[in-house]
């Protein structure tokens, strides 16, 4: 339980940061085809998405870790101690990170005609508070398919009908209305926390490609 509001308190924390920061400073969506390449339809594109961010090795390394540290904490999905009970924590929260990513990266984006892809601000936005704050908001905030930026309701909806869901395959002790708040909250938060990740990884590839200690493609 600690880990959760944690995540919630630290994820908020930033949340405030990047909804202070004027919209109009933010970074223009590319447009979704280029003068080479297909149209792509809006749907087509959620879907990729959701593809893109979902079979990834990152998503098997998100759910061991998430898994692991139920494990170490015994908390939330409460499936005990063991290694059975070890092997079912990290398939369920495999599983959850996969139904928000396809809740809300596909279905409820289609339904609200947003673009939910992350756009990185890069280096010349600002220093790295400035950054970690736009990054974290866009779990509220996103592109509109009609243009200029929206509320994020399909990461609001999405994840609250990927917790819903998470019943299916939860233990009791782990389905009732306290922990599916947390649940909520934490996955929410989570979504702002992991553009971190997309933001700040390129500056620190380079740094290491500098360094020579990461290859460069040829």
């Amino acid at each position: 339980m600690l880990r959760n509001w944690t995540v919630v308190c630290v994820g908020l924390g930033f949340v405030g940061r990047g909804l202070a920061q004027d919209s109009a400073d933010a970074p223009s969506p590319p447009p979704a085809s280029s003068p080479a390449g297909p149209v792509q339809s809006p749907m087509g594109r959620n879907w990729k998405n959701f593809q893109d961010e979902t079979f990834t090795p990152l998503t098997l390394a998100a759910g061991a870790f998430d898994g692991t540290f139920s494990q170490a904490t015994n908390s939330d999905p409460r499936y005990g101690v063991g290694t059975v009970a070890l092997g079912q924590r990290i398939g369920a929260a495999s599983a959850d990170i996969a139904t928000q990513n396809f809740f809300g990266d596909f279905v409820m984006a289609s339904a609200f005609h947003e673009d939910v892809i992350y756009r990185r601000s890069g280096p010349a936005y600002g220093g790295v508070w400035k950054r970690a704050g736009y990054a974290i908001s866009r779990a509220f905030i996103t592109a509109s398919d009609y243009g200029g930026t929206t509320f994020n309701w399909s990461n609001l909806t999405g994840t609250a009908m990927s917790t819903g869901f998470s019943n299916l395959y939860y233990p009791p002790a782990s389905r009732t209305a306290g922990a599916m708040a947390i649940q909520f909250g934490t996955r929410l938060a989570g979504s702002g926390l992991a553009n971190l990740y997309p933001e700040f990884w390129p500056d620190f590839k380079a740094r290491l490609q500098r360094h020579h200690l990461y290859p460069r493609r040829r």
